[in-house]
């Protein structure tokens, strides 16, 4: 019968109606000007697809202006607030299920759409430490619900045995070889998912040392992770440094209190799973360091209070499939640390599994058609050599590689500054080669240096009269800021979704960039009047405005899932192959996270529920287009291209009339769980 229903909504245009009608459940709920958290009396479930509209007004008695739901633009006075959700604007209405200590909020705002990723009682709440004048309502609509299938894992994982727990060590050790904190705690999935997962539950990578926080800080990044990522001290387990270390904490107190671990990656695998370990312990203050005498801090001797703790926060991201405890044969209940305080323990280890890769994942198979293209038909007109020079899990080169079908047309929307760089187009062998050879409608669209939602009615402008006189749909291709114009235009602008037949994102600014953070508004004038130079259209400042981590991470709050079926491939480069051009802006990111590409940082590359098709080897800007380095952009687009083709034929849209069909502006349920499977 469901099915039934969902066959009906696609095809029928009148979707708000029946959507309305479908809804599963719904409750308006008020929240007073001094509430925290209200229990709204509604259990979702992983997988329920919830829909939070707000309306209202609030009024701090400090604050020069009232606020609605979305909450006040962030001051620097908000780095000294204890606020729910430190990265959101202070009266903002958040959201989170369960009540336990590690429920991580999220943001509502004026509206959100999203799935839940984890199951319990739903709770609203407003975004303060004090009580102000207003009230909110907000209503609540349960649009789907989550399939208990998809939210129960059923493959085989591995246990720990004594076998790796004899390769681990219980200890960690300082400079000295002075030994501290116990091993408490074990992860297995890939670093990509741990650091992913961490970053989703509200854990914060510290800076290794003062260095490093000098990099972050001369972003000027205004964000409560100027006081987390204080350095933390290396220690010592297979003989090496901690990979990372990340801290979770209020920020008026991070300087005495935090929770925080280190971990390692260790030098074998588990049935080729890879495993992390860790140690954690929650800072409670202040102490005296018994060797030198100098200040250190205080941890909690109860050190299976953290270990849980770290446990409870990662159940939150959705990705923890099995947690269990393991205790080693010669386990440690009670010792001191370097620093000479005592600690103790029950000397279990928590292992944590992760929902092994797959799914929207498609990395290995992506991989062969980008080494099948590159080595078969070499689009870029020269010998670039072998695929594992370009991608950093390269693949197979022997797939067989069929004609590709005119069913779609290709557009391609270029990055901030395309414009001041006319002579350069992005990926502009790859779209003559598609032509050329291949005979398919290639296009680009040059965007200005303005907002992204100006570029958004520019982008629907376009699709329009392109569909007046051909309406077979788009493969588009967003590329840089290319691709948050584009999720705007999908979002925001009516028809949009309807000529769109598939969104590839190529080292795309969807989660923002801290470089975009370091344009202060002093610099708006300037950059301004930057457009008359060479050639440039549109407000630079504008544009860069759109690139703002907090401005896409309300976006990405607010529309959280795409609306078509969207793939995501990431850049990265690396101390010795960044051009000395990007050196500078490399450096300063490898200060948040080593795998980026001197603009982006990879997990911001990542369209939130897209197909994740790779990580390639290149910097941002040579990635798309031609700035004295070798790349093979062209074999790139090229694989991009028959790789969505081939998936969405599997998928159903085998034929033109299906590819020009007009879609639902809303999906039903997520496309990547569909097209994945």
């Amino acid at each position: 019968m469901l099915r039934f229903i969902f066959t009906i909504l696609v095809l029928l245009p009148s979707l708000a109606s029946l959507r309305a009608q479908s809804a599963l459940a719904s409750k308006d709920v008020e929240l007073n000007g001094s509430t925290t958290w209200v229990d709204t009396g509604i259990d979702v479930k992983a997988g329920d697809l919830v829909k939070f509209e707000a309306s209202g007004n609030l009024r701090y008695a400090d604050a020069k202006q009232e606020t609605g739901p979305e909450g006040l633009s962030r001051g620097w006075k908000d780095m000294i607030r204890i606020l729910p959700l430190n990265d959101a604007g202070r009266g903002a209405v958040i959201g989170r299920v369960g009540d336990g200590a590690a429920a991580r909020p999220f943001l509502i705002g004026a509206q959100r759409e999203s799935r839940m990723v984890i199951g319990g009682r739903l709770f609203l709440g407003i975004n303060q430490s004090g009580g102000g004048d207003g009230s909110y309502k907000v209503k609540v609509t349960v649009l789907e619900r989550g399939s208990d299938a998809a939210a129960t894992f059923t493959g085989q994982l591995p246990p720990i045995t004594d076998k790796e727990l004899a390769q681990i060590p219980r200890r960690v050790v300082d400079k000295d070889n002075n030994e501290g904190d116990r091993i408490n705690f074990l992860i297995l999935g890939t670093e990509d998912q741990v650091k992913n997962a961490l970053k989703a539950v509200g854990w914060v990578i510290v800076d290794r040392d003062v260095k490093s926080s000098i990099l972050r800080g001369s972003l000027g990044v205004l964000s409560r992770d100027a006081y987390l990522t204080m350095p933390m001290s290396e220690l010592m387990v297979f003989g090496r440094p901690q990979d990372y270390g990340y801290a979770m904490s209020d920020p008026l107190v991070t300087v005495m209190a935090r929770h925080h671990f280190r971990i390692w990656k260790a030098p074998f695998d588990v049935d080729g799973l890879t495993l992390f370990v860790g140690a954690g312990t929650h800072d409670i203050g202040f102490d005296k360091d018994q060797r030198t005498g100098g200040v250190t801090h205080k941890i909690d001797p109860d050190t299976d209070k953290e270990r849980d703790f770290i446990g409870d926060s990662l159940k939150q991201c959705g990705q923890v499939v099995k947690t269990e405890y393991v205790t080693p044969k010669d386990t440690i209940t009670k010792a001191r640390t370097a620093h000479g305080e005592e600690f103790t323990s029950d000397g279990r280890i928590l292992v944590i599994y992760l929902k092994p890769e797959g799914g929207a994942s498609q990395t290995a198979a992506f991989a062969d058609y980008f080494c099948s293209v590159l080595k078969q038909n070499s689009p870029d007109g020269e010998d670039l050599g072998e695929c594992s020079q370009w991608m950093s899990s390269p693949g197979k080169s022997d797939m067989k590689l069929a004609p590709i079908p005119k069913t779609y047309r290709l557009l391609v929307i270029p990055g901030i500054m395309n414009t001041c760089v006319s002579d350069n187009p992005a990926f502009a062998v790859g779209r003559k080669v598609l032509t050329d050879k291949y005979g398919l409608t290639t296009d680009l669209l040059s965007v200005p240096n303005d907002s992204s939602e100006d570029n958004a009615k520019m982008i629907a402008s376009y699709l329009d009269e392109k569909w007046k006189e051909d309406q077979r749909k788009f493969i588009v291709v967003g590329y840089s800021k290319g691709t948050p114009d584009l999720q705007t235009a999908l979002a925001l602008q009516p028809g949009v979704r309807d000529k769109i037949a598939a969104f590839v994102s190529v080292a795309g600014a969807s989660g923002g960039s801290p470089i975009a953070d370091t344009l202060p508004a002093v610099l708006d004038q300037w950059m301004g009047k930057a457009n008359d130079k060479a050639g440039c259209k549109g407000n630079m400042a504008d544009g860069f405005k759109s690139l703002k981590k907090e401005t896409r991470q309300r976006f990405l709050a607010s529309y959280p899932h795409p609306f078509v079926p969207s793939y995501s491939v990431a850049a990265m480069t690396t101390d010795d192959r960044v051009p000395k051009s990007a050196a500078q802006t490399f450096k300063l990111l490898c200060a948040f996270d080593k795998q980026n590409d001197a603009q982006l940082l990879k997990p911001d590359q990542v369209i939130p529920e897209s197909i994740f098709l790779g990580t390639v080897l290149s910097d941002h800007l040579n990635v798309a287009l031609k700035m004295g380095a070798n790349f093979p952009r062209a074999a790139l687009l090229e694989a991009a291209v028959r790789f969505v083709n081939d998936d969405l034929a599997k998928r159903g849209a085998t034929s033109p009339a299906a590819a020009a069909a007009p879609t639902t502006d809303t999906k039903k349920k997520s496309w990547a769980d569909s097209w994945s499977k």
